[in-house]
């Protein structure tokens, strides 16, 4: 989870990769690639205008959670960005971020929350399709959430 500041306040983006979420540069720095996403560029805007942010790491299955305080910038250099070529796919800008200050969270909300265990907790919940439709009534939710798997994996990157 990446959270920037921004002139209305917080926003937090999830971020995840096929691997590693970042990449260590040194001692003080990481890089993390801005892969395709929704493209509304709320996180990258926000960094342009202040550089605080804070990561969150979660893995599934552990229960250890690490956060990351520091400052980031916005870089679309050539040599950055190729350090990220998957399969000839970069990303389009990658956030590097001088860190603050690392700690650990406690472990405590994971485990009430169940959050790793396989259930059907989210069998009730409505899907985007349809919340979309609670806020755009000429929104078609059905064929939204009926198109997604397909459209996922093919914009995945």
């Amino acid at each position: 989870m990446l959270t920037t500041v921004g002139p209305d306040g917080t926003d937090g983006s999830p971020r995840g990769d096929d691997g590693p979420v970042v990449r260590q540069l040194d001692a003080r720095t990481l890089a993390m690639p801005d892969w395709r996403g929704n493209n509304r560029m709320d996180s990258l805007r926000n960094i342009v205008r202040d550089g605080r942010v804070s990561l969150m790491f979660m893995v599934p299955g552990s229960q250890n959670v690490m956060r990351v305080n520091g400052t980031a910038e916005v870089t679309v250099a050539g040599d950055m960005v190729a350090r990220f070529d998957d399969k000839g796919r970069k990303p389009r800008s990658v956030i590097l971020i001088q860190i603050a200050e690392v700690y650990p969270q406690c472990a405590r909300a994971v485990m009430r929350s169940r959050l790793w265990d396989a259930g059907d907790e989210s069998a009730d919940l409505p899907t985007i399709g349809e919340m979309v439709a609670e806020i755009d009534a000429g929104f078609d939710a059905e064929a939204y959430d009926l198109d997604w798997p397909k459209r996922a994996k093919t914009s995945l990157w």
